[in-house]
């Protein structure tokens, strides 16, 4: 059982997080402030909301709930993607994708039961993790289009096609979204070990339980952010252009 007096004893390394970012002039100490913060309001409702859905029994409240997550998610890799015209619907059709096909494909397998218990948390996961992935994939993207107006429109007036053209600012978006789930998969349990494994090893389970679903939970997670980063960057992609194949001018 775990006390809010354990909790307030993490806070020490906070102000060490906010010492540091003193010492060394970063100027974070707002964000880092406003992100406990905030991390302590959410995630208290939350534990009351799934509480309440959990004692309920009913599995009715897991769509609305996933929808809610991909709206606010979508909304919040908006800000980091403003170069992308268009952006947030682009958002909301990349990360509901990525929730439905990850989760009905782990329900058709059986890695997951149909119950709120399972499907909400992962569901969350999910969303989280391609939440990010795809707005590094479409701020890399914004910003290389930008950089490369030149480059573009070279290859444009040799006769490629828009698509043709930004094939390379698509693809090296595509890495910068990927990469970090691709490299956390790679290196767990040599260079760290996940949060759910750690969870269950404290919470007495046995260590190949852990591990089994600290497996189906990155594989989840390598699918949801694939899925998301792609249908992302391919629609965004086609936006900097015109219909007749020309970069855009606003």
């Amino acid at each position: 059982m775990i006390t809010w007096m354990q909790v307030l004893g993490a806070l020490a390394l906070v102000a060490v997080a906010l010492a540091l970012s003193i010492w060394r002039g970063a100027r974070l100490e707002n964000e880092i402030a406003v992100a406990v913060a905030r991390s302590f309001v959410q995630l208290v409702a939350v534990g009351y909301v799934l509480k309440l859905v959990f004692d309920a029994g009913s599995v009715a409240w897991t769509l609305p709930m996933l929808a809610a997550m991909v709206l606010f998610g979508a909304f919040t890799a908006r800000g980091r993607a403003r170069s992308v015209p268009g952006a947030l619907p682009i958002l909301v059709v990349a990360l509901a994708t990525s929730a439905a096909g990850t989760l009905g494909i782990a329900l058709l397998t059986g890695a997951l039961h149909a119950n709120a218990r399972s499907l909400i948390p992962v569901g969350g996961m999910t969303i989280g993790n391609a939440m990010t992935a795809a707005a590094v994939a479409l701020n890399r993207l914004g910003d290389d289009v930008g950089r490369s107006t030149a480059e573009i429109e070279a290859r444009l007036s040799l006769g490629a096609t828009s698509r043709e053209a930004a094939a390379p600012i698509v693809r090296r978006s595509l890495v910068s979204g990927m990469i970090n789930v691709i490299d956390s998969t790679k290196t767990a349990g040599l260079v760290f070990f996940p949060g759910t494994m750690v969870g269950m090893i404290l919470a007495g389970a046995a260590p190949l339980n852990a591990v089994r679903l600290q497996l189906i939970l990155f594989y989840l997670l390598v699918g949801g952010v694939s899925i998301s980063v792609v249908i992302a960057v391919s629609l965004a992609s086609g936006r900097f252009f015109t219909a007749a194949h020309q970069l855009r001018t606003d």
